[in-house]
């Protein structure tokens, strides 16, 4: 459920361009740290924007491939500030060394946590569809959906958006959190708990750039495709040419790049006819 504390009011002092100062009150995105428990047992603290607790966490336990199937949960409960506690059903497990390689993991990063290059790859199956796929004018419609959905941005203008949709161009899941990486996690986390996994059919974009850690998240869902309206980086390209997944950078009308599987892209608009 989205938490109404995800903006906090402050005092500023602006200086105009003719060199005056004005006194004003101005809106800034909270971020607070999230702990993640398993049972009794912590499993990350994370930094966050309030709101959607309960997803971030399924969507953590999702990408990082502690939890596969959605009867694994027992249930989710935010019952104290900060702190969100995941029950697994009786006979599921979940290694301790798991629970320990995750230290704090800062709002920029979700990978700052890890003790070892081993942790960080997780073992998904490369995506297997190729017969979706999404023309340009639909391709380039989605900046801009993405903008009109992002509420806290339009506030605050420091918040990152991730945004699900369709190979119509229709927008099913926005969430928005401090972290680009907790926004995609908020919203696999959604599908998840809608039992809509895998979203094979589906298009992952993100108001920020491509990491290695967002299309290995989206990877997890089982999205084909990813798009960022900034750069993605070398590992993130390989990763994605690796596991049959379609990368697009800088996607920003009227222009965009494709990083792999250009496949999945209807690069010609159709002809009219006369």
């Amino acid at each position: 459920m989205k938490d109404a504390h995800s903006i906090g009011p402050e005092k500023i002092i602006r200086r105009k361009d003719d060199g005056s100062l004005e006194y004003l009150g101005d809106e800034l995105t909270i971020e607070e740290p999230l702990e993640i428990r398993i049972g009794s047992k912590t499993l990350a603290t994370t930094m966050r924007t309030p709101g959607h607790d309960d997803e971030l966490a399924a969507g953590f336990l999702v990408s990082e491939a502690i939890v596969r199937e959605r009867q694994e949960l027992s249930k989710i409960s935010t019952r104290r500030e900060n702190i969100v506690t995941v029950n697994l059903r009786p006979g599921a497990k979940f290694k301790l060394n798991t629970a320990q390689r995750f230290g704090t993991i800062s709002s920029s990063c979700g990978l700052c946590g890890k003790t070892s290059i081993d942790a960080i790859r997780q073992n998904f199956p490369a995506i297997k569809s190729a017969n979706v796929r999404i023309d340009i004018d639909t391709l380039l419609s989605l900046p801009e959906k993405l903008r009109k959905s992002q509420s806290d941005f339009a506030r605050t203008g420091g918040i990152h958006a991730a945004g699900i949709f369709d190979a119509n161009g229709e927008l099913k899941i926005v969430r928005e959190d401090i972290g680009r990486h907790n926004a995609v996690d908020k919203a696999i986390g959604h599908a998840f708990l809608d039992e809509l996994l895998p979203l094979d059919r589906h298009l992952l974009l993100v108001s920020g750039r491509a990491s290695f850690e967002i299309v290995q998240k989206a990877l997890a869902a089982g999205l084909p495709l990813v798009a960022a309206v900034s750069a993605p980086s070398t590992l993130a390209v390989d990763f994605a040419r690796e596991n049959n997944q379609t990368l697009i950078g800088f996607l920003r009308p009227p222009s965009f790049n494709i990083y792999s599987h250009i496949e999945r892209v209807i690069l010609e608009r159709p002809r009219v006819q006369r």
